[in-house]
């Protein structure tokens, strides 16, 4: 991989490691939107004020838009869904070999 394509990932991975980050995303995974109070409910545990800050960030990353029913993700952020539904996958084999143990 190029230092370009480095940091490509590297900026990606910087927005996703945020604490709920990826949570605020795969609460909108299905594609309904939701109030940020539903939202806020559908992550579980986060306050206002940090879901604020995430809401900010995705979207000014361009995953995550605000829409007359609520909040929604968008292309970009359904297809980084996607390509982490892989994750989702993996984790549960992952967790069952190790339940094996």
């Amino acid at each position: 991989m190029g230092s370009k394509e480095n940091i490509a990932v590297n900026l990606l991975l910087e927005r996703l490691e945020r604490r709920y980050a990826l949570r605020v995303l795969w609460a909108l995974r299905d594609g309904h939107p939701q109030t940020f109070r539903l939202l806020q409910d559908s992550v579980g545990g986060i306050t206002p004020n940090t879901l604020n800050t995430r809401i900010k960030e995705l979207r000014e990353a361009g995953f995550l838009d605000h829409g007359s029913d609520g909040y929604i993700v968008t292309a970009s952020g359904q297809d980084l869904l996607k390509r982490l539904s892989d994750i989702q996958a993996f984790a549960t084999r992952w967790s069952a070999a190790r339940a094996r143990k």
